[in-house]
């Protein structure tokens, strides 16, 4: 299967996807980083995700809230 085909059997979001998966594969092989340096900013960047959500969320409930007195 050549590049081009692989790429039109996934679609844009899979392809993506395998884009991470190889550049993540190549930079543990040749040791850039371990797999636990990966998995310590995986889980980082989720906490981050997590807070920001936290925040818009209760965002969003104040708009809600400042609508419903009007």
């Amino acid at each position: 299967m050549s590049f081009d085909e692989a790429y039109e059997l996934m679609g844009r979001d899979e392809s993506f996807r395998a884009t991470i998966y190889a550049m993540n594969t190549l930079l543990t092989d040749k040791g850039i980083y371990t797999a636990e340096e990966f998995q310590a900013l995986f889980i980082e960047h989720a906490i981050n995700f997590k807070n920001r959500s936290h925040v818009k969320d209760r965002a969003e409930i104040s708009r809600g809230t400042a609508h419903a007195s009007l």
